[in-house]
């Protein structure tokens, strides 16, 4: 297992001054430190990334498992990070949501020793407190700017700038000059850059190739008028030190080859982890000039190359966005304005604007709920939040919008809501900028936003980006256009989230007859809408109604997406919930047994609807009389759904709900109770006090207890629940006719609490 690693080749001719600390780290022990973790702490650009790597190289020649290099800046990069590990260990877990193959790959390292793994630019000790305790039988470094305090370490080794001499023998090694002459305005040079080890291969990189003399440079350097570099750049002295150093190694590349330099610009507003090579494949007329253009930059010491990856130090990339003019001149950057279709014709793009639209093109083909798409949604994800993130204000070109939308689906589909809002909400955000609020793409981005918001169970919040989202497109598109029975559908379903199903029902109907007409009866999007009008049927009781409608939906998904697919198990559950509906429950059974064993192999075993899966299984197991095995699934299935969605989420309610149900079948009722006290605080706050399943978790509630004797507090709550039902259901849903039969029963009942005295 020695071969698994990502490491990076290191830049051998600017490591000098670093062999005591290098020596420090050589004498941690391979299999576990004793400690949790070791961090090396410095400024930025003072190498501390250069010496761990340099450690690191040292450790997989030595070491018998794998060397994994993780940027964990932020919390979703260390999970994705440890999620590569474990792709890269067993290509199995690459379609794993993210935390389960974090977590495959941790148990697996503590497993064994050998290993190190690398936490490279921590900016928080709370972001790997999760992982930090359970990985004891290997070796841990850390890099971080940050002086805080870091539990269970041993003493921090700090770095701080190069001795006089390391620099001076630094630019030495880069310059190849090592004459007397050279040798006082090269110390001098290294004084001026303040022996900062990544100005110090600028400056030596620059001198390489222009064979500048460095008494002229120094010169050049200490007198440039422009002090626009100098004034602009954000953070500490050595940001305004690189951001010097750079008006005279921009001015050469930009004469060299100005094709390096929109590079350069464009790479800045991508995140620090490697970007794939192709994604740059578009942004020049032929793939040569790209590749000239990075091997200069690369000559520069300005980005790090590889075969495959090109990468930027966070701090190059600070200062060049904090000195990027926000527009150029049009003739410089016409290039890239074929990038951005209807672009101003005399303002020049954005490097922001056009690196969304390059890793836009560099998405896979396919949408992003597709499970085989995953693996590059992921390497694309931290450039995606990057490019997103630094430009705040609207952009002119409705192109942008299209990545941070697919990745938002993206997320959504591996069950991470809450990471997608953000993203859903910036693309509505630059889509309604560019084209306005009643184009036809911009209610793409609104049902996708009211999408996110449904799935994190804020239903009331969607229902009116819907509502516009079907407005716009039937004024645009006309009211038979399959897009707009797409608005249809999803606001059917809102509807029905609300518990108004019979305002959803006519939807319903409306985009199945759409879509049989213009997409035809075997359509996936047909099978869907199938889907969605038997849920609202069921809904009003209407089970019979519904059972040709799941069947053929079920048959219609198997045959185009096939057996083992995810939809396919939805499919499956849904039949099934219509069958039990109608009292048929061993026929249901096996229709969830197979259903389960596909959601965890193609979703991973913690995404929601696994934990779906799991809920419809163990409502079958106990219709059947079987709780003890429906207790297990059930338990396991609210504790996914408080992972992935949250604790106030309405699945989640219904989840404690049928977990309390279960506990009353086999007479558990005091643990039951809490949790029907929280499932009905759960609805009541997210879908109302009149909501249908409001009035099932009050009915529940009273019978729990009922079962404790406490007739007195049930009695109200069960003619609350009547109440509810009859008023949104009508008095002849069946589900009105069982709560006015339990109300009967519960008003029979004594009325003496079995806990007084």
């Amino acid at each position: 297992m020695a071969r698994v690693n990502n490491l990076r080749a290191p830049d051998s001719r600017v490591f000098k001054g670093r062999e005591d600390v290098l020596a420090q780290l050589g004498q941690l022990p391979l299999d576990g430190t004793g400690i949790v973790a070791q961090s090396v702490r410095g400024m930025g650009g003072v190498g501390k990334s250069t010496l761990v790597l340099y450690y690191a190289r040292r450790h997989r020649d030595k070491g018998s498992g794998p060397v994994w290099w993780i940027d964990a800046e932020k919390p979703e990069q260390i999970t994705a990070g440890l999620a590569r590990l474990a792709a890269a260990l067993d290509p199995v877990h690459g379609a794993m949501p993210l935390e389960d193959a974090a977590e495959w790959a941790v148990t697996w390292l503590q497993g064994r020793t050998g290993w190190l793994l690398v936490f490279d630019n921590v900016e928080e000790p709370a972001h790997l407190r999760p992982w930090l305790g359970r990985l004891s039988t290997g070796q841990v470094l850390i890099t971080t700017r940050r002086d805080l305090p870091w539990q269970d370490q041993g003493t921090a080794l700090c770095l701080d700038t190069l001795a006089p001499g390391a620099s001076l023998a630094v630019l030495q090694d880069l310059t190849g000059r090592r004459g007397h002459d050279d040798t006082v305005p090269l110390a001098d040079l290294a004084e001026e850059l303040g022996h900062l080890p990544l100005a110090l291969q600028q400056a030596g990189a620059y001198l390489a190739q222009t064979r500048t003399r460095p008494a002229a440079y120094l010169d050049r350097l200490r007198t440039d008028p422009a002090t626009t570099f100098a004034t602009t750049a954000p953070g500490d002295p050595h940001q305004r030190t690189i951001a010097r150093l750079w008006t005279l190694t921009l001015a050469a590349l930009q004469a060299m080859d100005p094709n390096s330099v929109e590079l350069l610009r464009i790479l800045a507003y991508c995140a620090p982890d490697s970007l794939p090579l192709d994604v740059l494949a578009p942004a020049l007329p032929t793939t040569h000039a790209v590749d000239q253009a990075l091997g200069l930059l690369a000559a520069y010491s300005m980005i790090t190359l590889t075969d495959t990856a090109v990468t930027v130090h966070r701090l190059v990339k600070a200062v060049l966005r904090a000195t990027t003019p926000p527009d150029a001149p049009a003739p410089r950057r016409s290039r890239l304005r074929r990038l951005l279709p209807g672009s101003r014709p005399k303002t020049a793009p954005h490097p922001s604007a056009v690196a969304l639209s390059l890793l836009h093109r560099a998405t896979p083909s396919g949408s992003p709920a597709e499970v085989r798409c995953w693996p590059r949604w992921q390497d694309l994800l931290p450039h995606v939040h990057a490019a997103t993130g630094h430009h705040d204000g609207p952009h002119p070109y409705p192109q942008t919008a299209l990545l941070p939308g697919g990745a938002a689906a993206y997320l959504r589909a591996r069950g991470q809501a809450a990471q997608a809002l953000p993203l859903a909400e910036r693309a509505l955000q630059l889509t309604e900028a560019a084209l306005g609020p009643d184009h036809p793409t911009t209610a793409i981005h609104l049902g996708n936003l009211a999408g996110t918001l449904g799935a994190l169970g804020r239903h009331p919040e969607a229902l009116p980006l819907k509502e516009r989202a079907l407005r716009v497109n039937e004024a645009a598109l006309g009211p038979d256009h399959p897009t707009t029975a797409i608005r249809l559908g999803n606001l059917a379903r809102t509807l029905g989230e609300l518990g108004r199903y019979a305002e959803a029902l006519p939807l319903a109907e409306r985009t199945l007859s759409i879509n049989e007409a213009t997409l035809g009866p075997d359509h996936p999007t047909t099978a869907t809408s199938l889907g969605n009008l038997a849920r609202a049927l069921g809904e009003l009781g209407r089970h019979t109604d519904a059972l040709p409608l799941t069947e053929r939906a079920l048959r219609v998904t198997e045959m185009v997406s096939g057996p083992s697919h995810p939809d396919t198990a939805s499919r499956l559950n849904s039949l099934a919930r219509t069958l039990e509906d109608l009292g048929r429950h061993v026929e249901a059974l096996p229709l969830a047994e197979r259903a389960l064993p596909i959601a965890e192999a193609t979703l991973g075993p913690d995404h929601p609807d696994t934990a779906a899966a799991l809920g419809h299984l163990a409502r079958t197991l106990a219709k059947l009389g079987r709780h003890t095995e429906a207790l297990r699934l059930s338990e396991r299935a609210l504790a996914i759904k408080e992972a992935a969605l949250g604790p106030d989420h309405p699945h989640t309610a219904a989840q404690l709900d049928s977990l309390a149900l279960t506990l009353g079948a086999l007479g558990r009722h005091t643990e039951a109770l809490p949790l029907e006290e929280r499932a009905l605080a759960i609805t009541e706050a997210a879908l109302g006090p009149d909501h249908p399943d409001t009035a099932i978790r009050l009915g529940h509630l009273a019978r729990t207890l009922a079962e404790l004797g406490r007739h007195t507090e049930a009695l109200p709550r069960k003619e609350g629940a009547l109440a509810i039902t009859e008023a949104a259901l009508g008095p002849d849903h069946p589900t009105t006719i069982l709560h006015r039969d339990y109300l009967s029963d519960v008003r029979q009942m004594p009325t003496g609490d079995n806990d007084a005295p």
